[in-house]
């Protein structure tokens, strides 16, 4: 079967090989297994041929360029790019928190982690030992949440650059100010034996992480800004 084609009526269709080789020099960290994750989580959804074979089109390719640019660039998790791919182009994007407030499930080995992620297993013992990863110990084995794949995916791309685990602790160490900060206003209620005020706290909460993460974003860029403009 050819890489661009798996027959004459399947013309300018990209395997997934070819896919991951066509985006290669601009998103080094891609891989074969990192655009099944996104398939799996719904962002993607190529053709199959009867043998079960995956078949991209350009509009495909465009998609997932804009979704590995998303996770680059502003650092998305996929649950917002969802939102972001959902929303008629041109229109103005709010930013929303990186994960739900809800707990997640503890599911992922650790191999899991850095195949998702796209980070190599040194990396990985980088993060959790200056505490940007954190997980549980399930069956005397550690666990990983869909949001620590994110937070290593992230901090992949940092690393990129040079960034080392050391670092990246400053991001953890600002994320645990502004969490405090944020309880502080909210430990009332969330402390409270009322149920229907114990809800109302969390509301509360979720409406400040979304509000807290708009003004670092937004002081972040301004920050950014002037120091291009030096």
């Amino acid at each position: 079967m050819s890489a661009t084609q798996t027959s004459r009526g399947e013309r300018a269709l990209l395997t997934i090989g070819a896919v991951c080789s066509r985006l290669k020099d601009e998103f080094p960290d891609i891989s074969i297994s990192k655009i099944r994750f996104l398939e799996d989580k719904g962002l993607l959804a190529p053709r199959r041929t009867r043998g079960g074979y995956r078949l991209f089109s350009e509009d495909d390719v465009e998609r997932l360029r804009r979704i590995l640019e998303l996770q680059r660039d502003e650092f998305l998790p996929l649950r917002v790019i969802r939102q972001e791919l959902a929303r008629p182009s041109g229109k103005e994007r709010r930013r929303k928190r990186a994960e739900p407030l809800a707990e997640g499930d503890f599911a992922l080995e650790l191999d899991d982690l850095c195949d998702r992620a796209g980070i190599p297993h040194e990396l990985a013992h980088e993060l959790e030992e200056f505490g940007l990863l954190v997980p549980r110990r399930e069956d005397r084995q550690k666990r990983f949440s869909e949001g620590d794949a994110e937070i290593a995916a992230a901090c992949g791309r940092l690393a990129h650059f040079g960034i080392s685990a050391r670092h990246l602790r400053t991001f953890r160490t600002g994320a645990d100010r502004q969490a405090s900060l944020l309880e502080a206003v909210v430990a009332p209620a969330l402390r409270s034996r009322n149920p229907e005020r114990r809800q109302e706290g969390l509301r509360e909460l979720e409406a400040l992480a979304d509000a807290a993460q708009e003004l670092a974003q937004l002081l972040l860029v301004r920050d950014l800004r002037e120091f291009a403009a030096r």
